[in-house]
């Protein structure tokens, strides 16, 4: 299995661990794992108000994946006029950001961090020399 494949089934993982998938036929079914987050972020909005939160993240990339997460639930992310390009703004219910959406995006996040510099590691030592390790 290529690095690309498993970080894919890791991806995988982490959104059936976080649509409440039981069995492992759920967790191949992304289309209803993601069904029963929106079911679950419907049943907050029902009960809680959405809160405003602001986000700064890192870099461009955690921001894109902050922004599919976000509109993959059905959130429409914001920006202020001249803020950062790292900052965005989210209007959800406080429950679904701190039980679902925020620790999603930090569990995708870190996997995609190893991914990358797994990848940035191999390319420099195979394509550039091969002691790059940092002093």
């Amino acid at each position: 299995m290529t690095p690309e494949q498993e970080l894919r089934k890791k991806l995988r993982r982490i959104e059936a661990l976080y649509a409440g998938a039981t069995t492992e036929g759920e967790r191949l079914a992304a289309k209803a794992a993601i069904d029963r987050i929106r079911k679950r972020l419907a049943a907050f909005e029902r009960v809680e108000y959405p809160v405003e939160y602001k986000f700064r993240l890192p870099d461009g990339w955690s921001l894109r994946l902050f922004i599919a997460l976000c509109r993959r639930y059905g959130i429409e992310p914001y920006r202020y006029p001249r803020q950062r390009r790292t900052t965005i703004h989210i209007r959800a219910p406080r429950s679904f950001v701190d039980g679902t959406l925020w620790p999603e995006y930090q569990e995708i996040s870190k996997a995609l961090q190893e991914y990358l510099a797994e990848a940035t590691n191999r390319i420099i030592r195979e394509e550039v020399f091969g002691d790059s390790e940092i002093l």
